[in-house]
């Protein structure tokens, strides 16, 4: 069996360049090549995963299959490819010392002294290669977290150093750099990059590749002069120009030939075989729709958009389902009450209430379901959003002024969402939550089952509390019914009020699971139901 190459993409000059994009769009191209591809991000933070963290520190925490709680970077890698990530395809440095630490204590090292080098960077190495060694892929590419001369991530780039000398030429790393034009001058300037460069070589790496961000064409000229400063070939210095997708980012690369030069470097054959259609109708179908919709998010975390990535990820893959611009009004839950509702929904065509844990900014969120459960408009609640619907349905329907969540008040008199039994014991607060994937079976007849199309489904779950079923008969006989319940557990995972146009909750995280090439159902067919109500207005 031939051997698994390494593909190690490293950032310079500055965060937030796009490493994860690139990634994937490379990793995009090599799959519709006929290889089999996947990713992992190495993240330089001490905590053991992100799972603890704010996001206003650190953006969405993404879940896997396998119940793991991840960088978000990892739902770009699954939109694009397609294919589930685990556990293994995030690494941090806090889970690297807790691994070598416990391991030092069991007496594993046998007296040795414990240091960053062997054995912190052996442990990353083994994480690194463990994705390799299933025999599952031909190519992983490991994303670095974090930029080049960061003190954090010294040791994943002295882990790089030993691997390119230990793996030869099943080996390459591509830096991921910033070209930037100084307004005064109205020049590009490759000093920035030039010095990036010259950090990673004083660490022992040379990149093979350059890939240089900027807003403006690099033209010849500069690439040949990186090229000359860098210690890298002219065809290897790639442009990438903003743009306006992520998801047209593939085609940019393709056309700069960047899976070529990789699959020449890594003396992999170059076939005449890459499938892009379906990217392209895709994107195509992103740049030309045929309707236009605006639905309200509502959150307590909207100052930053990428605690919600996955979700407006969700709405462009299912607005180009539905041939249909989706519009996010990005909405604060602590701004809404029964006077403020008006002003910020109107013309509106849905709403959503996202997930989010805690009582701040809760009754704005309920008073939101309350106006679009009183004015027929398409919602569709998400987690604690699903949980908040169930408690403003017991308020202002059945009449218990004092229903809620015992996360919110742990003495109320109606508690119709409370804490899991197996949670009632927790005390540490990371990794302990209901995590991964969760069967689910759906009634018929119900918008679950219509958007599915099928009994059996499997989603992806993050919380600790749940739908008090003792209190199921008073809502189903009231109107509001649980249409999917966990087969094991009998736990409700989605509710309805058929009588509505089409308001459903969810227990778990459908966003998790949506990708380019599968749009996930819910987010379909919710999209479809603002475009019947923009069309009704």
């Amino acid at each position: 069996m031939p051997s698994t190459k390494y593909i190690f993409v490293t950032g310079g000059v500055t965060s937030s360049l796009g490493k994860g994009i690139i990634s994937a769009s490379l990793a995009t191209l090599l799959q519709s090549r006929g290889y089999s591809v996947t990713i992992q991000k190495l993240d330089p933070y001490i905590n053991i995963d992100p799972g603890t963290l704010n996001p206003y520190e650190h953006g969405e925490c993404y879940v896997t299959n396998d119940g793991a709680e991840t960088d978000l970077d990892l739902g770009h890698y699954e939109r694009f490819l397609n294919r589930p990530t685990s556990q293994a395809n995030n690494v941090t440095t806090g889970r690297v010392y807790q691994s070598v630490i416990e391991k030092e204590r069991r007496g594993d090292f046998l007296g040795k002294t414990v240091q960053v080098i062997p054995h912190i960077t052996d442990e990353i190495k083994n994480r690194i290669k463990k994705l390799g060694n299933t025999g599952e892929f031909e190519i992983v590419i490991t994303e670095i977290g974090g930029t080049v001369g960061d003190i954090e991530a010294l040791p994943y780039v002295e882990t790089v150093r030993q691997l390119k000398w230990e793996l030869g030429e099943d080996c390459l790393v591509i830096h991921l750099t910033l070209v930037p034009m100084l307004a005064a001058t109205g020049e590009l300037k490759t000093k920035p990059t030039q010095h990036s460069v010259k950090s990673l070589q004083e660490s022992g790496v040379q990149p093979d590749i350059l890939v240089c961000r900027s807003e403006h064409a690099l033209g010849e000229d500069i690439k040949r002069k990186l090229a000359l400063f860098c210690n890298v070939k002219k065809d290897s210095v790639i442009e990438s120009l903003d743009a306006e997708t992520i998801y047209a980012v593939p085609i940019l690369m393709r056309n700069q030939k960047l899976d070529e030069v990789v699959l020449k470097k890594l003396d992999l054959p170059i076939e005449d075989n890459l499938d892009l259609v379906n990217w392209k109708d895709f994107l195509y179908k992103l740049r030309y729709p045929k309707h236009e919709v605006t639905i309200g998010l509502v959150g307590k975390y909207v100052e930053l958009h990428d605690s919600y990535k996955s979700i407006v990820e969700s709405f462009i893959h299912a607005g180009a389902a539905n041939e249909c611009k989706v519009n996010i009004r990005w909405i604060h839950s602590e701004s809404l009450n029964i006077e403020t509702t008006e002003k910020h929904f109107d013309g509106l065509d849905g709403l959503l209430v996202a997930p989010g844990f805690g009582e701040r900014g809760f009754e704005g969120k309920l008073e939101t379901i309350r106006y679009a459960r009183e004015n027929d408009i398409p919602f569709f609640g998400i987690c604690l959003g699903m949980q908040a619907a169930v408690i403003e349905f017991a308020r202002n329907v059945l009449g218990w002024e004092n229903a809620n969540s015992t996360e919110m008040d742990k003495e109320c008199a109606h508690p119709v969402i409370s804490l899991m039994e197996e949670q009632k014991k927790v005390e540490d607060m990371g990794g302990t939550m209901r995590l991964g994937a969760c069967d689910c079976e759906l009634k018929e007849d119900t918008l679950a089952f219509g958007a599915y199309k099928r009994k059996t489904i499997s989603e992806r779950h993050r919380h600790r509390y749940e739908f008090n079923s003792e209190y199921l008969k008073d809502f189903e006989d009231n109107g509001m019914i649980a249409t999917g319940k966990n087969p094991d557990l009998g736990l409700v995972e989605i509710v309805e009020i058929p009588t509505h146009p089409w308001f459903v909750g969810v227990q778990f995280h459908p966003e998790y699971k949506s990708t380019v090439a599968n749009p996930h159902p819910l987010f379909v067919k919710f999209v479809e139901a603002t475009i019947t109500a923009s069309k009704a207005k």
